[in-house]
């Protein structure tokens, strides 16, 4: 591990500056990520500032929807009882990532940062294009069974890791953003991006921006859903993901909200299948017809082709559970 420097600053603001002028500084939350990134040999940052109390622990009640600190627990904003009753597919996200432990220390602002889980990225010996931008993509030709079919490039195949992610792109969250420039607010679906030519971008957010909360809409109304379909029971990264917000009277789809995980650099919002899925009768018909809608402009590379009718099949179970 490469020594580094190691702040820890009284405030966000200070806390913002120090990383925005230092081109290698990073922030520290909970640290799940980067303290494995950090033995790994993947991050060598010359200067680790720690954000840990210098953003809200608190869940508040906001515009008839809840703003949640950036500090919050994973463990506590899955156990809250206005998450689990207004927004059960978030606590359903949450309870389905990482373990127990895992949960007690990993953040809100946290999560969503989360890096890939990609083999190549995190074996520093091969040549990875969002470790060492330029060096190529191992995947591509290699091992791609957690990798992605929608938003792909030449230059990068890998998928975003997040359970909680994913939910948040269903319930159409916002994330503030505290920056050396000022505060901003960005809707949670352009919070990511994907991999294009450059594909060690992440996220939209510059140099030195600290997400500080994160905000949800009021509650969607009608039934939610998480599922998670991966090699084993826990403590496994999703092969594919449903997150689904449906509401339905008399038969009749009269909204629906669709996100899945596991099959792109960013959580991939379903647009076109939530179009299908308007205004339609309820039937496994309709539910498969939105897939391919969706599912049409997927990419598989070899090995990944499973993904298409698992994603199918797991995205009419869950609207076929809703309804």
């Amino acid at each position: 591990m490469k020594p580094f420097a190691y702040d820890s600053p009284t405030d966000a603001v200070t806390a913002v500056r120090a990383v925005a002028d230092d081109p290698s500084a990073v922030f520290l939350a909970g640290g799940t990520n980067l303290v494995d990134h950090l033995k790994l040999g993947i991050a060598r940052p010359g200067r680790v500032v720690d954000v840990t109390g210098l953003t809200s622990t608190e869940i508040t009640e906001s515009d008839g929807g809840l703003s949640i600190g950036a500090g919050v627990r994973n463990s506590d904003l899955a156990a809250d009882p206005r998450v689990r009753s207004r927004y059960p597919v978030l606590a359903e996200s949450l309870l389905a990532g990482a373990s127990g432990q895992l949960r007690n220390m990993a953040t809100t602002g946290g999560n969503p940062l989360q890096r890939t889980r990609c083999v190549y990225f995190q074996d520093v010996t091969t040549p990875c294009n969002k470790r060492t931008p330029g060096s190529g993509c191992s995947a591509i030709g290699g091992y791609t069974r957690y990798h992605a079919i929608l938003g792909a490039s030449e230059h990068c195949v890998a998928t975003h890791p997040s359970d909680m992610a994913v939910a948040l792109a269903a319930l159409g969250a916002s994330v503030r953003v505290l920056g050396p420039d000022g505060e901003r607010t960005i809707p949670f679906t352009e919070l990511h991006r994907l991999p294009g030519d450059s594909p060690e971008k992440d996220t939209v957010l510059g140099h030195g921006e600290l997400i500080t909360a994160i905000d949800l809409p009021a509650p969607p109304g009608g039934r939610q859903r998480y599922r998670k379909v991966r090699d084993r029971a826990s403590y496994a990264f999703a092969l594919v993901s449903v997150a689904a917000v449906l509401d339905v009277a008399d038969g009749t789809i009269r909204d629906a909200r669709v996100a899945f995980g596991g099959v792109a650099h960013k959580p991939w919002r379903a647009w076109q299948a939530e179009d299908a899925l308007r205004g339609a009768r309820v039937s496994d018909a309709v539910f498969r017809e939105a897939a391919e809608a969706e599912l049409a402009q997927a990419e598989p590379v070899p090995g990944t082709e499973f993904k298409v009718p698992l994603l199918t099949r797991t995205l009419v179970s869950v609207l076929r559970e809703l309804t």
